[in-house]
């Protein structure tokens, strides 16, 4: 079986979906699940791009020591020096170097020569070498370049010290025959490509992500990028869950295995859909709710004589357990720190604490009480800081009746401490509460979204609100939990709001000019 890389981008890549903003801490609590998933290689962000970025790729090359830490860098040098400034504190920095080689990127966007493209490449990760071990060279918009031309600037840049060279389907135009065609003919025709490994970054424009990676695996490449949930740019990057457990399942055609550890996939997918709020479709391949589902009758007597009939996953294969009710409201504090320690929790004594009292809360009202339940609590309290100022929900009531005009009446701790209490209506429910909490809070808020689901079945099961808004200018998204949809609605908003004072100080000057030019 030949080894193939794994190259996560979920926290850069990822992270550009439209409406996704992660802070520091929500950042570096997917890096570590990505460490546990077993990723050879993360792409943490892109340093140039802003302080927060920068920021948060330095807070994870310190705290990640299993896998190498890569951040992105255009072919600028304050690029790759802000970039090494981020990551050089990490145990196995590497630097991903982009510059575009078909011919409408390099006419339109970078107004440059083949030859200048060229030149600019290869000066540029002859630099990156001089503070990079490792250096990801990639020819951005690969898929739609002259074979040619790629042939002669991967060489160079061989040359000057690329130990990666990339070839990326960017806007996910190829096709598996195509793409698979490319690696082969690269492969073939770059002298010194002994020197380098080959690696597939593929877009899911036209459905073909995965295929496209795997055809480039079959044909040289020994690494593979993309994402968790094949969330990203448009329509995503390939789904890398999807792609292990293809290669897995596929293991009598297909000669490749990676380190990822399977059965960490859906922990890792429901983190990071928790996170970014990008909730995972229910026939989604691989982690989709109705993965391992079965409506028709015939396919239901299948599997109850013979799994195998019709599932050709299980569900244990990639940690969906079928039944997960281990705690209840009997449960002490010492059975629930081991549990939170097997669902691979890091609490400081205090979020302990606090963790246990939400626990304790809910088993009061809620009979079972699931893994997934305790994920969702856990998440909540380990993605925020207590050094970062924020609103409290004190209390809150809704009057409403079908012949009312809503009515919502809170309570809030103001960040300074104070309290704070009011009443608005709206035309309803939701609207009343959210009219009042806005006139509550001193920051501008402008509300581009919001959005209900469950977490888990049955009647008592909890309520998920996830909403995105701009508050202050600087867009933000925000979630919040609980069993009546009202609170979990109320947690969301005051989440999105306290989300706004993590963001970092104002960008450095030099860092504006890099994003700029």
């Amino acid at each position: 079986m030949a080894h193939v890389n794994v190259f996560d981008t979920t926290l850069r890549d990822g992270e550009q979906s439209p409406g996704v903003n992660l802070n520091q801490l929500e950042k570096l609590e997917i890096a570590k699940q990505l460490e546990r998933f077993g990723v050879d290689v993360m792409e943490a962000g892109f340093p140039a791009s802003s302080q927060g970025d920068f920021e948060g790729v330095r807070e994870i090359a310190r705290h990640i020591r299993g896998v190498s830490v890569a951040g992105l860098a255009r072919a600028k040098k304050s690029d790759i020096d802000t970039a090494w400034e981020a990551l050089k504190e990490g145990s196995d920095p590497r630097l991903h170097i982009f510059l575009a080689t078909s011919p409408i990127h390099m006419t339109y966007k970078l107004k440059k020569t083949p030859e200048e493209v060229m030149e600019t490449a290869e000066e540029m990760v002859r630099y990156a070498r001089r503070k990079f071990p490792k250096v990801e060279w990639s020819a951005e918009d690969a898929s739609r370049s002259d074979p040619e031309f790629l042939v002669k600037i991967i060489e160079k840049v061989i040359d000057a010290g690329a130990t990666v060279i990339n070839l990326p389907d960017t806007v996910g135009y190829t096709t598996p025959y195509e793409y698979g065609k490319l690696f082969k003919y690269v492969k073939e025709n770059v002298p010194n490509i002994d020197q380098a490994i080959l690696s597939a970054h593929c877009h899911d424009d036209l459905g073909m992500a995965v295929a496209n990676s795997i055809a480039a695996i079959e044909n040289g490449a020994t690494q593979i990028e993309g994402t968790i949930n094949g969330i990203g740019e448009r329509a995503g990057n390939a789904a890398l869950e999807e792609l292990a457990v293809a290669l897995n399942i596929r293991k009598d055609f297909y000669p490749f295995e990676t380190n990822l550890v399977l059965k960490e996939i859906k922990r890792t997918s429901d983190l990071v859909s928790k996170l970014t709020g990008m909730a995972v479709p229910r026939n989604k391949a691989v982690v989709g709710q109705n993965a391992f589902a079965h409506e028709s009758g015939i396919h239901q007597d299948g599997v109850l004589k013979n799994a195998s009939t019709y599932e050709i996953i299980t569900p244990e294969l990639v940690g969906v357990q079928s039944n997960n009710l281990v705690m209840g409201k009997h449960s002490g504090k010492h059975a629930f720190n081991d549990k939170v320690k097997q669902l691979g929790y890091e609490l400081s004594e205090e979020k302990l604490a606090e963790a246990f009292k939400t626990f304790k809360q809910l088993t009061d009202r809620k009979k079972e009480v699931t893994d997934e339940d305790l994920f969702t609590i856990l998440t909540e309290i380990q993605t925020y800081s207590d050094d970062v100022k924020r609103y409290q929900l004190q209390a809150f009531q809704v009057q409403y009746g079908s012949s009312n005009l809503p009515t919502a009446t809170v309570a809030l701790i103001a960040p300074d401490g104070s309290k704070l209490e009011t009443a608005s209506t709206g035309q309803g429910s939701v609207e009343a509460l959210y009219n009042t909490l806005d006139s509550m809070i001193e920051e501008k808020i402008h509300l581009t979204d919001f959005h209900l689901s469950s977490i888990g079945r049955g009647r008592d099961a909890l309520a998920q609100a996830h909403v995105k808004m701009v508050v202050n200018d600087v867009p933000v998204s925000g979630r919040g939990s609980s069993q009546d949809v009202l609170e979990a609605s109320a947690k969301a908003f005051l989440n999105a709001v306290n989300r706004a004072f993590y963001q970092p100080a104002p960008v450095k000057d030099k860092m504006v000019q890099a994003h700029t030019n």
